[in-house]
């Protein structure tokens, strides 16, 4: 069959994105010919329709008064008819698309789920309303997840989330990424859907310092004798990155940082008065304004070195303007030690992705990980499951979590055999039960269904 993944953008390092490779690679493996179709491609090949843009101008002034306060429009008439206007302008194009590529099944991501791009999920549905397609709706977040989503600013955006979030029709099969969203849309809509977790490849070749990138860590500001703690993630509030830092500023107390050094590091590395631990954060920041000056207030009250390395991060690795990028697999090759402190995840890619790495990875408990992902019998370094905000509007866990965390991930810095175990058996859970053998095995069900 042709198959048409479809987002507001594609080729990024966003888990959307990442996904979407993932699904293209297990799809065409099962025989099928698969196309990306975005507003824009980043570094991959896709079929490019300005109007689904993620940061599109008029569906950015959209969300600021469908979500925030309505005050560019005279009346949410006026906003219901720039909606339907822009919802028109996407539904040609994408009509135009099915026909040329004669697209047999439609993959929406996040377009029915989230209320990001409404005219985006009007002129979808109804341009594959109008040309019969058939479609998996694959819907990672839902509106009523998050709080910009879940209150907007009038009725008509109400309406608009309650029939197109998702649009219920014979032509859409829909799936979610975990068994509370596979709930959830069962209480509130009546809709049924399929549970398809995230992957990754654990057939793929291991990543590890090559020619390329040996000099990651020396273009970065990082000396080989420091420890690496990697954030993968984008930089945003909910990913809770407040929480990495405290441990890694409970890392670098002077009874731990003398225990790195009379013991050395797990890979033989010396740990010395001249080491650092230097906190780095990969991801691109999307966060609302003040939240990356209290990460770096947390992080100068605790004396310890953050980077933000995104400028140098990409899809994949490539020259931007004259100055060398590296992929995110890269920075998981020189990582010592991985944090995943979110409390709200659809899933959990970048879980995944360290332990692929085989790194040891730090993990706040968050719902679907409870749900879905712990009962598999992981090894991580916890900061349990129960968090409150504190006066500056930071998330906090026990400090007695916080220091249990660091005497954990001290060992798994200095002791190889234990580091070695950890990894090896996180390793092995995942090949069994999230990798594109298992991807395959679901979509091959659902696609011939």
């Amino acid at each position: 069959m042709n198959i048409a993944l479809v987002h507001f953008r594609v080729g990024e390092t966003d888990g959307v994105s990442l996904e979407m490779d993932k699904w293209k690679t297990a799809l065409e493996r099962l025989g099928h010919r698969v196309y990306m179709l975005a507003g824009s491609e980043g570094k991959s090949k896709a079929y490019v329709i300005p109007e689904l843009h993620y940061k599109g101008k008029v569906n950015n002034k959209i969300i600021k008064n469908a979500y925030k306060k309505l005050e560019d429009y005279n009346s949410q008439l006026e906003l219901k008819k720039e909606v339907r206007e822009y919802a028109f302008r996407i539904q040609e194009k994408v009509e135009e698309f099915l026909i040329d590529y004669n697209i047999d099944v439609l993959v929406p991501n996040n377009i029915w789920s989230l209320g990001w791009g409404l005219p985006a999920a009007v002129g979808i549905y109804n341009a594959v309303k109008n040309r019969k397609v058939k479609c998996v709706a694959h819907n990672h977040d839902f509106y009523w997840e998050r709080d910009k989503y879940s209150n907007p600013t009038c009725n008509c955006i109400q309406k608009m989330l309650d029939n197109f979030c998702p649009p219920e029709d014979p032509l859409i099969k829909n799936v979610t990424i975990n068994n509370i969203a596979k709930r959830e849309l069962k209480k509130r809509k009546g809709v049924d859907a399929e549970v398809v977790p995230n992957v990754f490849d654990f057939k793929a070749p291991l990543w590890k310092r090559d020619e390329y990138n040996q000099d990651f860590r020396e273009n970065i500001g990082v000396e080989e004798n420091d420890i690496l703690i990697l954030q993968a993630t984008r930089i945003t509030e909910r990913k809770a990155i407040e929480l990495a830092i405290d441990f890694t500023g409970e890392l670098a107390r002077p009874r731990n940082l003398e225990k790195l050094n009379s013991e050395g590091l797990y890979d033989e590395r010396a740990f010395t008065e001249q080491s650092n631990i230097v906190f780095v954060m990969a991801g691109m920041a999307e966060t609302q304004q003040g939240y990356i000056e209290k990460l770096n207030a947390k992080a100068a009250s605790y004396n310890i070195k953050i980077l933000y390395v995104n400028d140098v991060i990409e899809h994949s690795r490539c020259t931007v303007n004259g100055r060398k990028c590296y992929s995110l697999w890269d920075a998981y090759a020189h990582a010592d030690f991985v944090t995943y402190p979110s409390i709200l995840e659809g899933w959990g890619n970048q879980f995944l992705e360290a332990v692929f790495a085989k790194k040891p990875v730090l993990v706040y408990e968050y719902p679907v990980f409870v749900t879905d992902i712990k009962n598999k019998g992981f090894e991580i370094v916890s900061l349990g499951s129960r968090h409150t905000i504190d006066e500056k509007g930071l998330v906090k866990v026990e400090k007695g979590r916080i220091k249990n965390a660091a005497a954990k991930a001290l060992k798994l810095l200095t002791d190889s055999q234990k580091r070695g175990k950890t990894v090896e058996h996180n390793f092995a859970v995942c090949d069994r039960y999230y990798s594109y053998e298992r991807l395959e095995a679901i979509l091959n069900k659902i696609f011939k269904g």
